[in-house]
């Protein structure tokens, strides 16, 4: 190990660190006998879920799996979802969780990237395990098939046995977390035990002080994304996990939840908190809330303001990509009665405790506050990397800092503020354009409802704006396209304004350029000859 300063040597030891299983195994052995899990009708406790990892884990074993293996996870949430992530991580093995809509041919270059020893699918997801040609169990909440072993069968199989969480070392892998992008080659985010331990206590300290065993989380989205993360915290803490009755948002099913489980946490993106929003009405008991945390993709002012007068001092935004695990910024409940804001944009916080955030420019400088560029950061929530992407890896770090992607300002009391993706930004006649800076623009409507903007060829100026909204009924396209000329500079104003319902969202509930621009082509109003 190099070092400065003469003479003096630093330690340089190989550390044991805590295996995430141990979360589980801590608290149930502190709180037996509270509630762990519910789905409908079926509350477990956290000695069962324990147990069940525990059984699990021996059939893991049984099956070859530990030390370093791979176990991919393909299926929507159920109840033995928590089982499978767990009994994984206890006999060392490193879990692969993907998005349960991907087509069997997705899932195979996932597969590709990972390499799996084991993989966990939906019952009747026969053509993934065809594509996939791997040992294979089944999960699901029912009893399952004899066609191959199922989650819940092997669990009662091996009730009573007991497996020790596996020894793991700093650095060791615990998950590989694959990022939402659409196109290029799959990236998988290397997540580490550590790692992971970290993001798990600055979640609680940040986002969720003081969760505890009178608390439970009521889980709207997929748990093999951002909703795992944040169910990890309440394993740690005792506080229960309430899972929807189906795949599908019914928001007043969702509320009804909420008062008859006394849910105190929930982890959402803005679309779904929009809909969970529009659906309270007088009778909607939210009482219990404390935490409503929403993540994942810009919010409008708009929208925020209304969540925070609909649902109290509640709403919390954090900002965080899955290579740095949802730990970049926060903005408390408490700051969203005046959030502050940048040319329109509002913030999405100041930086998590431990992280440290800058905005430097194309070639590493450091930005003064104020100036726009790509947001940076360094600390104990940044991934150890991409798994086997050199070429990622490199443009992906930096002199040490982590290059998220995203343009944003830092202010001079640190409040970021977050412009766009710098692969969304467009160029038109010369001057770099931020689709949300436009989007924002729009919104300031009175009409407008919802909007999104994508850079289009265009043969005249290079690229354009394109703006997809969904608008109140009386206003038109024309007239929504005179007023952006009208109200802001004529080069950041959209040359084609196309109406919608609804806008399009990936399926982990985003609007993203690729959406937009696949709504607008099979609506034939991108340009014709361009497939970009």
């Amino acid at each position: 190990m190099s070092t400065r300063g003469g003479s003096r040597v630093l330690p340089d030891i190989a550390q044991r660190t805590t295996n995430l299983a141990t979360l589980l195994r801590q608290t149930a052995a502190r709180l037996p006998d509270e509630t762990a899990l519910v789905r409908g009708d079926v509350r477990w406790t956290w000695r069962h879920l324990d147990d069940r990892v525990d059984a699990l884990a021996e059939a893991l074993t049984q099956q070859g799996i530990g030390d370093g293996d791979v176990v991919m996870l393909h299926a929507p949430n159920a109840r033995d979802y928590l089982t499978v992530m767990f009994a994984t991580w206890r006999v060392g093995a490193v879990i692969t969780p993907t998005n349960a809509k991907l087509t069997p041919s997705e899932v195979r270059r996932l597969a590709d990237v990972v390499r799996p020893d084991l993989l966990v699918v939906e019952e009747g997801a026969d053509g993934h395990v065809d594509a996939l040609g791997l040992p294979a169990w089944t999960l699901s909440d029912g009893p399952g098939t004899d066609v191959l072993p199922h989650v819940g069968a092997l669990v009662e199989k091996h009730l009573g046995a007991r497996v020790a969480d596996a020894l793991v070392d700093v650095g060791q892998p615990c998950w590989f977390f694959f990022t939402s992008g659409s196109s290029g080659r799959p990236k998988a985010a290397v997540l580490t035990h550590d790692h992971m331990a970290f993001v798990v206590t600055n979640h609680i300290a940040d986002l969720m002080p003081g969760l505890g065993v009178d608390d439970a989380t009521l889980v709207l989205a997929p748990l093999s994304h951002g909703a795992g993360v944040h169910v990890l915290t309440h394993v740690a803490r005792g506080a229960g996990v309430v899972l929807l009755p189906g795949e599908s948002l019914d928001a007043e099913e969702a509320w009804r939840l909420v008062a008859e489980h006394r849910v105190s946490t929930m982890f959402t993106v803005p679309t779904i908190l929009n809909r969970l929003v529009a659906a309270v009405d007088d009778d909607t008991d939210h009482s219990s809330l404390r935490y409503v945390v929403y993540a994942g993709a810009p919010i409008t002012r708009r929208d925020q303001a209304r969540a925070f007068d609909v649902l109290g001092p509640v709403v919390e935004q954090y900002y965080g990509l899955c290579e740095v695990t949802g730990a970049i910024t926060v903005l408390p409940p408490a700051l969203h009665a005046d959030v502050p804001t940048h040319e329109g944009i509002v913030t999405a916080g100041y930086a998590r405790t431990g992280m440290t955030i800058t905005v430097q420019d194309p070639d590493g400088r450091i930005l003064a506050p104020g100036e726009r560029g790509e947001i940076c950061v360094v600390g104990p929530a940044t991934f150890r990397g991409y798994l086997d992407h050199d070429e990622a890896n490199e443009r992906s770090f930096r002199d040490g800092w982590f290059r998220t992607g995203d343009l944003g300002v830092l202010d001079g009391s640190g409040w970021l503020f977050i412009t766009g993706r710098a692969s969304d930004m467009y160029i038109s006649g010369g001057s770099n354009i931020d689709p949300r800076e436009v989007e924002e623009k729009i919104l300031a409507h009175p009409q407008v409802r919802a909007v999104g903007v994508v850079g289009a060829p265009d043969a005249a100026w290079g690229e354009v704006g394109y703006a997809v909204a969904v608008v109140d009924d009386g206003l038109g396209a024309d007239e929504l396209l005179a007023w952006c000329r009208e109200h802001m500079a004529r080069y950041k104003a959209p040359k084609v304004v196309h109406l919608v319902d609804q806008l399009p969202t990936t399926a982990y509930g985003k609007v993203t350029t690729p959406v937009l621009r696949t709504l607008l082509q099979d609506a034939g109003r991108w340009p014709e000859g361009s497939v970009r």
